[in-house]
């Protein structure tokens, strides 16, 4: 299977990401673009995160519902969108089609690759070697890692979200990562316009 792009992540940068790409749908610059995420979340810190302090959630929301309704709405909402379960990516290489993504036993290609996961280590997918770094913004005790970028991109049609990216591991900063990754990709799909996606009333 060929993507347009291929999230790497289910948490709250990767999700909010494919959401994004999945609204642009009905633009004629984004139609027929296959996207696709791989959700795989049992690493996420979301999963025992408590929120009282997101614009937009109300208190006590459980990040571990979060993640279960994301990808819920991501299907009700844009079920164009593929997600790829209870996988992971074990490497990214660069290919004629993009890049070269081994899952498990299976190989997909993507023109651009979304790397939505979290900075802990160890992180290994082969190819993301080169590119590691310790995390900028991260208290040094917790020996946290990214992966080198300019604004998000590592390299042509390689990109980063959330923690990884160098963000700071807040809820509200992750989101918007994702959100800045996807509007990058519309970008380039609207032969560089600068692009973004608002439903109105």
């Amino acid at each position: 299977m060929i993507f347009d792009v291929l999230i790497i992540g289910g948490g709250v940068s990767g999700l909010q990401c494919a959401l994004v790409l999945g609204s642009a749908k009905d633009k004629i610059f984004a139609k027929n673009k296959k996207i696709g995420i791989i959700t795989h979340q049992r690493a996420s810190h979301l999963q025992n995160a408590l929120f009282n302090n997101v614009l937009g959630l109300p208190s006590k929301t459980l990040g571990k519902d979060i993640l279960v309704e994301g990808k819920t709405q991501l299907t009700l909402q844009y079920p164009h969108v593929k997600q790829i379960e209870n996988v992971k990516a074990t490497s990214i290489l660069n290919d004629e089609k993009g890049y070269c993504v081994e899952i498990n036993n299976k190989t997909y290609y993507s023109k651009n690759i979304v790397i939505a996961l979290n900075y802990s280590k160890p992180l290994t997918i082969e190819g993301l070697e080169p590119f590691i770094e310790p995390h900028k913004r991260a208290n040094p005790v917790k020996d946290r890692i990214q992966l080198k970028n300019n604004n998000h991109l590592i390299k042509k049609g390689l990109y980063c979200c959330g923690t990884i990216s160098g963000c700071r591991s807040q809820f509200a900063i992750a989101a918007g990562s994702g959100a800045s990754v996807a509007t990058d990709i519309l970008t380039l799909w609207n032969n560089n316009t600068p692009t973004k996606v608002h439903d109105k009333l």
